[in-house]
């Protein structure tokens, strides 16, 4: 039989934990229809359900990927809860940034050990815990939130998933209350990375594009289509990033049973549409598009940002 594995160095701040199950952590009960409880665990403590109860020092002292059995025949799967299980049931104030997108954040913005970040909108702390985990304790994440109530939220469940110690935090983790467009010039320095999750990311983009580093991305976050569009031809209209990238993801979960192969009844469809750019060199522009724009796309019905190389509006003339 090998050897038990080592912990995670507690300095690595990877919110896992490997070995027995201890006093203090959290873990996640699965039960046989698929019904998921979150809850610490404590000393003498008892888990209930409709299933009668457990004791939480049945599960104390024991390596996670077990069955537990409650007190009315209930059977429970136990294991330590993962990143993208944890931020989809913690306690919110805003809504979180689901698993899906905060991974293609952190892919297709590059999010790296060492890098400096902003974020703008805290919410819950769900896309914060994946920023921390990409930049690590070396890397600098700057996190602003307008709503202080939103602000404490997220500070809570940051430091429970980090398991931060009392009276500390994340070291790479610097929580302000306030805005972006103020907040971030006062940072005196400049980022590699800035993720927007607001509701107007379009009125930032002079200030992140002062704040990031040549080649540095800008990725925002947003719900709506309207939303989508005016943060695109804000920032193609700006002139000083590349040709902003728009997408969003879905994910569609499969039934597999011998030769019972079908897409399942669920599917996570939109949750938010994602933009990246990158920032060119200070005074350069990026390549004319060679493609011409679809007819009537900057018509006499379109009123936002309008590319330099789109021509003007003809204005009617006021005689006829």
């Amino acid at each position: 039989m090998s050897e038990p594995s080592p912990d995670v160095p507690a300095e690595a701040w990877s919110g896992v934990h490997r070995g027995p199950l201890r006093e203090g952590e959290w873990v996640r009960l699965t039960d046989q229809k698929g019904r998921k409880h979150n809850f610490e665990l404590v000393a003498g403590k008892r888990f209930f359900s409709n299933k009668g109860h457990l004791d939480h020092d049945e599960m104390i002292g024991r390596d996670e990927g077990f069955t537990v059995t409650s007190s009315a025949g209930g059977q429970y799967l136990v294991f330590r809860p993962l990143l993208n299980e944890f931020v989809v049931s913690m306690p919110r104030g805003a809504a979180v940034v689901y698993p899906k997108d905060a991974a293609q954040i952190v892919a297709l913005a590059d999010i790296y050990p060492g890098a400096r970040v902003v974020e703008a909108g805290a919410g819950s702390g769900a896309l914060t815990c994946s920023l921390l985990r990409a930049v690590g304790p070396w890397g600098r994440l700057t996190s602003f939130e307008l709503r202080e109530e939103f602000a404490d939220v997220a500070r809570r469940n940051v430091h429970q998933f980090f398991s931060a110690p009392e009276g500390s935090t994340h070291p790479a983790w610097d929580l302000r209350l306030g805005d972006l467009k103020e907040g971030l010039p006062a940072l005196g320095t400049q980022v590699d990375r800035i993720i927007l999750d607001m509701l107007d990311p379009w009125n930032c983009v002079d200030v992140v594009a002062d704040a990031l580093v040549p080649g540095g991305i800008v990725c925002a976050y947003v719900a709506t289509t309207t939303q989508l569009s005016r943060v695109v031809e804000t920032l193609r209209t700006h002139g000083g990033f590349t040709e902003p990238q728009p997408w969003e993801s879905l994910v569609r979960d499969w039934h597999v049973e011998g030769l019972a192969v079908r897409p399942g009844h669920k599917m996570i469809g939109h949750t938010a549409f994602l933009v990246t750019a990158r920032r060119m060199a200070p005074g350069e522009r990026p390549p004319r598009k060679t493609r011409r724009p679809a007819p009537g796309a900057y018509g006499p019905d379109y009123t936002g940002p309008r590319p330099a190389d789109v021509p003007p509006l003809e204005q009617p003339d006021a005689d006829a």
